[in-house]
């Protein structure tokens, strides 16, 4: 293999890559980036076999081939490497010799036989849609995923269609997050389940992306096509539990409150909750006021008090703090809404001017 392309491009490309390469001692070879020369372009590919991405750039090609090298390597190498336009990349006793300006550099590589193939997804149901949609719709949730794999449902995000939206929820059991973005209604698009640590990887790649995507999904698998990036994931083969059953209607005490203040509050309250976390929220009609409360033998206590439009019932009921505050990541209102129904009752959250995101959390015993 031997090539010529622009520094730019090349740094670009092997940035989003090694974002994805596995890190298991196990099987040294995911942790490569497979650098192919081929016709006008280079080609490069990582995995971790549950996320594979395979990207091009133009190139000029002296000699095909292909050579496997650490992607960590590489991108480190590459971040550093300053003064230079274009790179000359060339594959020679089993090594990637990078010849810039006034450097010489040797990484030492892998067998290329041994990286595993990026599947193509094909005759599958194909969509379109603005990344920064999905973006926001899968930020604005992901983190409520479960992080254990014993229930490969909960450790995903679900997306579905519901009238002229896109839908994106995740659940642990403990809190629930739920965002709609607008989409192009499409009779044929089918729940899709992706893995949680393949929603986390996929951000880091697409997050700065403003272009279209070509979504291709069919039962095992879902791609993601822009420019010449091609990003493919595994999706969990199950059934999400019927979550809006529990998302209730009307609500027996409802309070409004400044975001940035009730974060600020429970910023506080955390320094002395318990070791669960544990804060008491108690809501007076009467007074208007919102109060949020924590206790720690080893450390002291804290109260607060805020100021609030309140209607309904009072209710005093204790939540886990970092349940809590996650979810304001979510929500663009400077206000929101806190919703309650009675003890052992969830407590919903949503921004006050938005209503396309929907937040629950479940309380916790005294």
């Amino acid at each position: 293999m031997k090539a010529e392309c622009l520094k730019e491009k090349f740094c670009l490309a092997v940035s989003k890559a090694e974002k994805i390469t596995g890190k298991t001692m196990t099987l040294p070879i995911l942790s490569c980036i497979l650098i192919e020369a081929k016709g006008s372009h280079l080609i490069l590919k990582a995995t971790n076999l549950d996320l594979g991405i395979e990207i091009k750039i133009p190139a000029k090609i002296i000699k095909e081939g292909v050579v496997a090298v650490p992607g960590a390597i590489l991108n480190s190498f590459l971040t550093n490497l300053t003064n230079d336009k274009n790179l000359n990349l060339e594959e020679k006793d089993g090594n990637l010799y990078v010849l810039g300006t006034n450097s010489q550099t040797i990484i030492k590589s892998h067998q290329s036989e041994d990286f595993p193939s990026i599947p193509k997804v094909v005759d599958g149901r194909i969509y379109e849609m603005n990344s920064i949609d999905l973006v926001k719709g899968l930020k604005s949730v992901w983190y409520s995923a479960s992080l254990s794999n014993i229930k490969p449902e909960l450790s995903s995000v679900y997306i579905h269609t519901k009238d002229e939206g896109l839908v994106f929820v995740a659940t642990d059991s403990f809190r629930l997050a739920e965002k709609t973005v607008k989409f192009k209604r499409n009779d044929d698009f089918e729940q899709i389940l992706i893995p949680f640590k393949n929603v986390a990887d996929l951000l880091k790649i697409i997050s700065d992306e403003k272009d279209n995507l070509a979504i291709n999904s069919t039962k095992n698998q879902i791609s993601f096509e822009y420019q010449d990036i091609y990003i493919v994931s595994r999706v969990i083969d199950g059934i999400f539990p019927d979550y809006q059953q529990i998302i209730a209607k009307d609500f027996k005490t409802e309070v409004i409150v400044l975001k940035q203040d009730f974060v600020n509050v429970l910023k506080l309250s955390n320094v002395f909750s318990d070791s669960f976390n544990q804060i008491n929220i108690k809501v007076s009609p009467k007074d208007k006021i919102l109060q949020i409360k924590s206790k720690n033998s080893n450390v002291g206590e804290n109260a607060n008090r805020l100021p609030a439009t309140v209607s309904g019932e009072e209710i005093e009921i204790n939540f886990n703090h970092k349940y809590i505050i996650d979810c304001f990541q979510s929500i663009d209102s400077d206000s929101v809404s806190l919703s309650f129904n009675g003890l052992n009752k969830p407590m919903v959250i949503r921004g006050v001017s938005d209503k396309s995101f929907t937040y629950l959390v479940m309380p916790m015993n005294k």
